[in-house]
Formats: structure tokens, C-alpha cells, sequence
């Protein structure tokens, strides 16, 4: 290229005026010394040899500023050999060799003019590192400087201060170890990309500090099974062989290699022999966002301006300088950068793609087809880290474990189907000889109705409201309890497995940085302490400065929940009123399904509400949260999660909870009927009770949630927004011949995807699935299946966003699931005073058994829906409320019945409560005491029973910790003994100094030969 520039004639006279102008404006400032220390940053940095940079990149730029274009076969030749293929486009720096370790985005403003050079600054491979990132000149893709006579632009001082932010923050980089390299010739118009390497000794370094444990040289032999476990655990991994992932590593190993903390000091311990792999990409990019976040920019500073504007932002900058840092999590906050991530390994599908990680985790984990198969979890860590393998090993723990809940459910549903005739209630209350005539069930447009008209929905209620779902009330608290504890054991065993018995959290609070609307905070509050005049060390918030944060939040929550039970209050009245129109209608098949239109239409209403105030919910608690502004990451993870659980609890629960234990139990009686706003009358279960409806409202809200929560939000959402993206940049970006025919690099296509926005939503949406198997699991025994079934996709749907729709997150360090288990264990609690209530109050279990036992003669069920109904004399209604067509059924009704336990109108105390209710109610206060503790104490033994802690995997422990102290003591052992020698080595010396060099007559062998020994070691020294 240099030789192209000489070839075209008078050009010396300009060559001469660029190097002036390079020597001048663009050299490094600080004299002689200073130069040469930015001359050895260049040559330590520089993606070339030092004999291949002919042209420096500040003479190319003043080349291209005075106009100088290159020939036509200059730029053919420079296109003949593509340079992106050798850093195997975007995954390595440029000299092919140093692999980018994470990535930082920014926005750029570049005249129209620039784009030729860019291009041709990449094409000469032109480092990051050969400039000095302290010089004012303009930087490689950013526009060249306006001629002298050329009117200037106006200032955008905020684009200044964010580039003079970047270049002081790259350097603090660079003097961190790390090695940058920019790239702003990219398809996507206006956005520049750094690329970060962190060299051998920076890894190192950062390991040890962050007490990474590392694979060792010594490997031992894990504890196998003897007898007849291991005989069975091969008969069962013969069986389980097809649906195994082929994944290395996946099946059971017989040696594990010996882990310990790193330390540069006993690197010798360590098995270095293949050092780019020591460090995999995951580490590397969990070490480089370490040093991202603890880098800090604390110099802002405008480089022009004038007047008023410029004084008053150097004022401020001067304070920022004194109190204000920028990690890179400020910076983004700041939009200094536009985004920071680490590389995915590669492309996960395409011709000739070459064989990575994340293609594995894409042909044996993230494709519905692969479904029935084991999660390779061991790789799924190794990829994305601890944190996200966590999760995927939970979810997958809670998919197996519903296999046993979905077979008993079906059982259980089984067995209502097979008795369904054989219940004695329902067939009496079908039986149209008994023609017992109901009352109505709303005012003046209702009227009287038969009870055999509700048979369908008394034979449906027996499917679930039968002896087997206490049993399998019972059985689901216990597989609450066994889960909870099987999870505990599996935790335990991949924190062995992976290396992290030694973790603690307190470790990782030490590095838990601040955040960055936290230190803006702290910024704030010590500006204006100082412009009091107070002192501003150790500044920090306090509960005073969050009060109307705190304030704000019980306010907005309380509003909430109280909007979310006015929306079921609205539901309510409208099944009233709907009741009560399709009540007047002419069609007698609309008057008969009156019951099922106005409960299927009222679910359907609540389910649709539940879905969009899920998402405003969200929203909002993520507002709240900001607000409180927490000092760290995992405090505002917790604060989040607590907020959104909780209104996300109320807004799913809230219409099942009415139907459960409200609905039915304030009606009042005829001729004395509860209003609400004196207009609308409380409804009434139907006469086989209100567990059926109970039934339909869970399975279309669970149901409802699943299907349109996967189907629309997590694959429908995501595809329209990377669609929408990728116009927007098709857009944005030139047209040029020579950027169509350029293959994208692989951080522009990460740039491209969703970034990752935590594990929040993934947790939140099976904690939720989890409630609904267990909070009302008696009233729909068949919920367990339908939440395995969705659960199964729900791993692949996961596995495909985190592989193919997501950029690759940080990989955390964590050891367990964190606040999520301790929501679980306090919903699995819940779960056993629900059921117990459920039961007992909603079902008709118990007025069943009250009968069996108490009134009826002879000792069947023959009688119970007789005893159970209450009688009304029709001339005791109330002034307006008797029905209009009192003969709508063909004769005149004087006695009607109603569902309840009240005295006859020929009683002397007519409709007071009788005494069949009390005892009835005394049974089932009785059934939830003795139900609850029974089922408590049985979880408790569970939990007793059953180790946290594997004792195959705590004696591992042991024999590690054992192992580590036999090798350190060996260790010295070898250090005292060769120091021993050492000593000896010199005592010998010495005694033979004086024998050999000042009298060797003394010496006692001086007149024969030496002794052998003295022989042997004076050729040793």
C-alpha cells in the first residue's frame, strides 16, 4: 500500500504536510518520554509485526483527509483475499491468533466520506493499539478533520463527552492488561464495535483473585455402587441409553479430576498443557466483565465549548472528577456504550459451519425434536455458566417428578369416570321421579326449575369431587415435600460435580458492584452536599433518602391488588346481569345452559385480564424496584422478584380463590337475599356444588396461560421483534456493492439478538404453573399431566431462545436457585392449608360423610340430596322479587327448595339455622386441623428422613478434602527435603573451600585422589 501511495506523482509536498500534521496536532502530548512510552503501548498492542507496519494508521488518515483515493487494482487486490476468514470472521483479532474475549458496542456519528477509508484501515489491518488513545486527532471511522478554509459544524458536546468517556475508559483498559481492538466498518450503519482480548497473565491474574477453581494434574477414582445398586443402575443406563444425549462427559464417570482455587504461585499444580484451553470462553468472558465492571471512567471532560454552557458542564464534570466513577454498567446506563457481551462460540446450523459448543447444545438440547431426551446439563453449564445451568437442571428435575403426580392423577380421574354410576347422589338428583322443584336463582326474570335439568353438571363433579382426590390431596403434599427435598439432594451433587462445595456468597457480595443508578444516586446526593458545604466521604443512601420510594411502593401495591379485586368484583356482576338476560330469553336450550354460558364467558374474561395485568404487572414491579434504587444486582433481583410474585400471585389466584371459598357462601336465603349495590343478588353453586366450577375456572385459566403465554409471548413476540430489528437496520444501513458481499462478523450478529434480560420471567412463569398443581390439585386432579405436557416444551422453547435467540449472557457463579426455593417451600405450606379447605368446605366430602355417619338410616347415601336442601314457602317472598311466570313449569309452586341447612317454614323458628349446619361445620373445622397437621407432620418426617446432603457425595467431599491436604503435604515435603539438600550441598562446599582453593595440603586425601563422593558433587556444583 505504500508503495501504491509513492507511485502517484506530487505527492511528496502532501506527505510532508500529514506528517506535519500528525507531528503536530496528532502526536502524543508530553514530550520525548511520553512518546516512547506510547511507541511501546503501539508495538505491545499492534495486531502486526513490527516489520510489516510500513504506514502508520495517523498517515492513512491524512492521506484520505486531503483526497487521496486508491487506484482501482489497489482495491481489487485488497478484495482478493478475504482478511475476515483468518480471524474466522469476528471470533478472533485480526492477526488470526488472540480470540476476542467479549465485545463492546457504541454509537457513531461518520460523514458519508469516511466509509472508504474505514474499509481500507481494516483491510491493512490496522490495530486498535497503534494509536495512543490519549491523542485529540479524529479516531479511525469517525470523519476526518475540515480543511482550514471549510466553515465549522456545530459542536455536539454530548457526542464528545461520550467518546472522550470511551477512549479514557479503552485506556484504563489497556492499563488493566487487557488488549482492545476497534472495528467500525461493519454493515450496520453507525455502530463501532471493541473487541476484547484478555491475554495469559490477565486470566491468571483475575482467576486468582476471583478464586476460580481449576482442574489439577491428580485425578482419583470415584466411590462406585457395589451389589445390587450398581446392578440395577446398569440395567437402568442400558435402558435409558436411547434417550441419552450424545454429549462428552454425559455418562456416569468413574474418575473426577481434583479442583482447587487458583493460584499463580502453584501454577505447577495445574495442568497447563494446552493453555488455550485452560481458560474456556466462558470463564474468559466472566473474568473480562470482572475487570469491565471494576474499571472505572472518572475523568469526563468536554474538549471544546464556550460561554455560560461550557462553564456550567465543566463545574459539574470538575465534581464528577471528584466523587463520580463510570463502570461499565454506568456507561451503558449513560449510553456511552450501546451494548456489552461475550461471543457465542459460533454458528448452530448452515453448510460447513464448523463443529462448536453451541452447535452441540443446538443438535442435542435446543430442537424440539430431541424432546424425549436428558438435558446434557454438564455442557449447558459449561456454555452459559452456573446461574442458567441451575435453572434448566431444576425445571428439569420438576418435568421427571411430575411423571409419579401425572399417573396418579389420571388414576384418580380414572376412578370417577369407572364410579360415576354407581354414585347414589347424582343418580337421585338425575332421577326424575323425585321432581324437586328449586327456587329461583334471580329475581322476577327467573324462575322455578327442576333439579334433574343440573344432572350433567352433578354426574361431572363426581369425575373430582369423590373419596380419591383426599387421597390425592394427600399424596400431592407429599410429592410437594419428597420434590423440595430430591431437588436439595440433586443441588448437591452438581455443586460436587461442578466444582463449587467451596463457594460461598459471600465471595461473590465482595465483588457485587454497585449499580450504576445507585452511584448516580450517590453522585447526586454528594453534590449537593457539597454544595452545602458538608462532607461528602463515605456517602451512601440511606432508609431517609428511599422513604418515598417505600412509600410509593405499599401505595402502588395496595392500589393494585385492590384493582385487581375489582375486576373480579366486575366479573362477578357480570355473570349476574348475564344470568339474569339470558334468563328472559325465548329458547329454552338457552335458558337450560344459562350455568355453563355465563361460567365459560366469565373465565374466558378473567383469563384475558390475568394475561395483559401479568404484563403490566411485571412493568410495574420493575418500575417500584428501580425507585428503591438498591445498592446491588441481587438485591434488586430479590426486591423484583418479591414485588412481582407478589402481584402476580393476587392477579392469577385472586378469581379462583372467589370461586373456591366465596362463591355460594353469602347468598343469603329466599326472601332475605345479600345485594350488591342493592341491584345485583350474590350468586349461588349449583346444587352439586361449586367444585365443578372450580374445576373449569383452573384448567382454562392454567391451560389459557400456557398456550397463549408460550405460543404468543415467548416464540411470537421475540420472532416480531427481531423481524422489526432487522428492518430497521436493513434500513439504516448503506447499500454499497462492496458491504452486500461482505459476511457479517460474528459480534454484528450477536448484536443482533434479543439481549438477555435475566432468568426472572422463566422462574416467575413455572413458579406460578407450580401453584396451580398444587394449591388446588383436589379440585383438578388431571393438572399435573397438563403442566408435564407443557413442560416438555417449555425446556426446548427455553433451550432454542437461550442458543438461538439470545446474545450469550455473563456466565454467573451460583450454588443454588436462590429466593425461588424458599418461594417454593412457602408455596408447598400454602398448598396443604388450601387443599385441606378445598376439601372440606368446597367439595361436598365432608356433609357426605356427616350423613353417612350420623342421619341416615340405612347406613347408604339413599336420602342425602333431600337432607342437604332446605324448603321455602313462595308466599314468604319479598315485595318484587317473586318470579314473573310463577307457571312456567305447568302447575303452581306453594314450597320450593334451596341448597342450605335451615329450619321449615313450619317450624316456629322458620329459616333460622338448623342444627345439621352446625354439625357440619363443627366436621369440617375438625377435617382441616386434623388434615393439616397429619399432612404437615408427614412433609416434616419427609424432609427428616431423607439427607440433604447424598452420603456418597458428602464421603466425595471428605476424599477430596483429604486428597488436597495428602498433595500440599507432599508438597512441602518435597520443598523441606530439596532445601535439606540444598543446605547440605552448601556445608560440603564450604568444608571443601578451604581443602581445594587455600591449602590443599591439609587436605587428608591431597596426596591420593579425591574421595568419590566429593568428586561427584564438586561436578554437581
Amino acid at each position: 500500500m505504500e508503495d501504491t501511495v509513492m507511485e502517484e506523482p506530487g505527492l511528496d509536498p502532501l506527505l510532508a504536510e500529514a506528517a506535519g500534521a500528525v507531528d503536530g496536532e496528532g502526536a502524543p502530548p508530553g514530550g520525548p518520554r511520553a512518546q516512547a512510552a506510547t511507541m511501546r503501548v503501539n508495538e505491545k498492542y499492534s495486531t502486526l509485526p513490527a516489520e510489516d507496519r510500513s504506514v502508520h494508521i495517523i498517515n492513512i488518515c491524512a492521506i484520505e483527509d486531503i483526497g487521496y483515493l486508491p487506484s482501482e487494482g489497489t482495491l481489487l487486490n485488497s478484495l482478493s483475499v478475504d482478511p475476515d476468514a483468518k480471524c474466522r470472521y469476528g471470533l478472533y483479532f485480526r492477526d488470526g491468533r488472540r480470540k476476542v474475549d467479549y465485545i463492546l458496542v457504541y454509537h457513531h456519528k461518520r460523514p458519508s466520506g469516511s466509509r472508504t477509508l474505514a474499509r481500507r484501515v481494516q483491510h491493512g489491518d490496522t490495530p486498535f493499539g497503534a494509536r495512543s488513545l490519549k491523542q485529540d486527532h479524529p479516531l479511525p471511522g469517525k470523519g476526518a478533520p475540515l480543511d482550514a478554509g471549510s466553515a465549522e459544524p456545530p459542536m455536539d458536546y454530548h457526542e464528545d463527552d461520550k467518546r472522550f468517556r470511551r477512549e479514557e475508559y479503552e485506556g484504563n483498559l489497556l492499563e488493566a492488561g487487557l488488549e482492545l481492538e476497534r472495528d467500525e466498518d461493519t454493515k450496520i450503519h453507525g455502530v463501532g464495535f471493541v473487541k476484547i482480548h484478555a491475554p495469559w497473565n490477565v486470566l491468571c491474574r483475575e482467576a486468582e483473585f476471583l478464586k476460580l477453581k481449576m482442574p489439577t494434574k491428580k485425578m482419583y477414582h470415584i466411590n462406585e455402587t457395589r451389589g445390587l445398586l450398581k446392578k440395577i443402575s446398569s440395567v437402568l443406563q442400558k435402558i435409558t441409553e436411547p434417550i441419552q444425549p450424545k454429549v462428552a462427559g454425559h455418562r456416569p464417570q468413574t474418575m473426577k479430576i481434583l479442583s482447587y482455587p487458583f493460584s499463580r504461585e502453584k501454577q505447577h499444580l495445574f495442568d497447563l498443557s494446552d493453555k488455550d484451553s485452560f481458560f474456556d470462553s466462558k470463564t474468559r468472558s466472566t473474568i473480562v466483565y470482572e475487570i469491565l465492571k471494576r474499571t472505572t471512567c472518572t475523568k469526563a471532560k468536554y474538549s471544546m465549548g464556550q460561554g455560560e454552557g461550557r462553564k456550567k458542564d465543566s463545574a459539574l464534570l470538575s465534581k464528577r472528577r471528584k466523587c463520580g466513577k463510570y463502570g461499565i454498567t454506568s456507561l451503558l446506563a449513560n449510553g456511552v456504550y450501546a451494548a456489552a457481551y461475550p461471543l457465542h462460540d459460533g454458528d448452530y446450523e448452515g453448510e460447513n459451519v464448523e463443529f462448536n459448543d453451541r452447535k452441540l447444545l443446538y443438535e442435542e438440547w435446543a430442537r424440539y425434536g430431541v424432546f424425549y431426551k436428558y438435558q446434557p446439563i454438564d455442557l449447558v453449564r459449561k456454555y452459559f455458566g452456573e446461574k442458567i445451568g441451575l435453572y434448566f437442571a431444576w425445571l428439569g428435575v420438576y418435568t421427571q417428578m411430575l411423571i409419579p403426580a401425572s399417573v396418579v392423577g389420571i388414576i384418580v380421574f380414572l376412578y370417577g369416570c369407572a364410579t360415576m354410576d354407581e354414585n347414589i347422589p347424582s343418580m337421585e338428583m338425575c332421577d326424575q321421579r323425585y321432581n324437586i322443584t328449586m327456587c329461583p336463582l334471580c329475581d322476577k326474570t327467573c324462575s322455578y326449575w327442576k333439579m334433574s335439568s343440573a344432572c350433567a353438571t352433578a354426574r361431572a363433579s363426581h369425575l373430582f369431587d369423590n373419596p380419591a382426590t383426599v387421597f390425592f390431596s394427600v399424596f400431592m403434599a407429599l410429592w410437594a415435600a419428597t420434590f423440595m427435598e430430591h431437588w436439595k439432594r440433586k443441588q448437591m451433587r452438581l455443586n460436587y460435580r461442578w466444582d463449587l462445595t467451596g463457594f460461598e456468597e459471600e465471595e461473590e457480595a465482595v465483588k457485587d458492584h454497585p449499580r450504576a443508578e445507585y452511584e448516580a444516586r450517590v453522585l447526586e446526593k454528594s453534590l449537593k452536599k457539597e454544595s452545602k458545604n458538608k462532607e461528602t466521604d463515605k456517602v451512601k443512601l440511606t432508609w431517609r433518602d428511599r422513604f418515598p420510594a417505600y412509600l410509593t411502593n405499599m401505595v402502588s401495591i395496595i392500589f393494585m391488588i385492590a384493582v385487581t379485586f375489582a375486576i373480579v368484583l366486575g366479573v362477578i356482576i357480570y355473570r349476574i346481569s348475564t344470568a339474569a338476560a339470558l334468563a328472559m330469553n325465548s329458547s329454552p336450550s338457552v335458558r337450560s345452559n344459562i350455568r355453563v354460558t355465563v361460567t365459560a364467558t366469565a373465565v374466558i374474561i378473567n383469563l384475558v385480564v390475568i394475561i395483559l395485568l401479568d404484563e403490566v404487572y411485571g412493568c410495574i414491579a420493575r418500575w417500584l424496584t428501580k425507585i428503591e434504587v438498591p445498592k446491588t444486582e441481587k438485591s434488586f433481583e430479590e426486591r423484583l422478584i418479591f414485588k412481582a410474585f407478589l402481584l402476580k400471585f393476587v392477579n392469577s389466584y385472586t378469581p379462583i380463590f372467589y370461586v373456591a371459598f366465596f362463591k355460594g357462601r353469602f347468598v343469603g336465603r329466599p326472601g332475605d337475599y345479600v345485594y350488591i349495590f342493592r341491584s345485583f343478588r350474590m350468586e349461588e353453586c349449583a346444587p352439586g356444588g361449586c367444585l365443578m366450577e372450580l374445576c373449569i375456572q383452573l384448567s382454562i385459566i392454567m391451560l389459557g396461560k400456557q398456550l397463549i403465554q408460550n405460543n404468543l409471548f415467548e416464540i411470537g413476540i421475540p420472532k416480531m421483534k427481531k423481524f422489526i430489528r432487522y428492518l430497521r437496520l436493513k434500513r439504516q444501513s448503506p447499500t454499497h456493492h462492496e458491504e452486500s458481499v461482505k459476511r457479517r462478523q460474528r459480534y454484528e450478529v450477536d448484536y443482533n439478538l434479543e439481549p438477555f434480560a435475566g432468568l426472572t420471567p422463566e422462574y416467575m412463569e413455572m413458579i406460578i404453573q407450580f401453584g396451580f398443581v398444587t394449591l388446588f390439585v383436589a379440585s383438578f386432579p388431571l393438572a399435573p399431566l397438563f403442566a408435564l405436557l407443557n413442560n416438555i416444551i417449555e425446556i426446548r422453547l427455553d433451550a432454542k431462545k437461550f442458543v438461538t435467540e439470545l446474545r450469550r449472557p455473563v456466565a454467573v457463579r451460583a450454588k443454588d436457585i436462590g429466593i425461588w426455593y424458599n418461594i417454593l417451600r412457602g408455596i408447598g405450606k400454602l398448598a396443604v392449608i388450601i387443599n385441606a379447605f378445598v376439601i372440606s368446605f368446597t367439595s361436598d366430602f365432608i356433609p357426605r360423610l356427616v350423613y353417612l355417619y350420623l342421619y341416615s338410616k340405612d347406613g347408604t347415601m339413599h336420602g342425602f340430596v333431600n337432607h342437604t336442601l332446605s324448603s321455602f314457602n313462595v308466599s314468604d317472598f319479598q315485595d318484587g322479587t317473586a318470579p314473573n311466570d310463577p307457571l312456567d313449569l305447568g302447575y303452581e309452586v306453594r314450597i320450593c327448595r334451596y341448597k342450605d341447612y335451615r329450619e321449615p317454614p313450619w317450624s316456629e323458628n322458620k329459616y333460622d339455622i338448623s342444627k345439621d349446619f352446625w354439625a357440619v361445620l363443627a366436621a369440617r373445622l375438625a377435617f382441616v386441623i386434623v388434615f393439616q397437621n397429619l399432612v404437615m407432620f408427614m412433609s416434616d418426617f419427609v424432609d427428616w428422613v431423607i439427607p440433604d446432603i447424598p452420603k456418597d457425595i458428602s464421603q466425595q467431599i471428605h476424599k477430596e478434602k483429604v486428597l488436597m491436604v495428602e498433595l500440599f503435604m507432599r508438597e512441602e515435603q518435597d520443598k523441606q527435603q530439596l532445601l535439606d539438600t540444598w543446605r547440605m550441598e552448601k556445608e560440603r562446599q564450604k568444608d571443601e573451600a578451604p581443602c581445594n582453593h587455600h591449602n590443599p595440603t591439609a587436605c587428608p586425601d591431597s596426596l591420593g585422589s579425591p574421595a568419590p563422593s566429593q568428586a561427584y558433587h564438586g561436578g554437581v556444583l
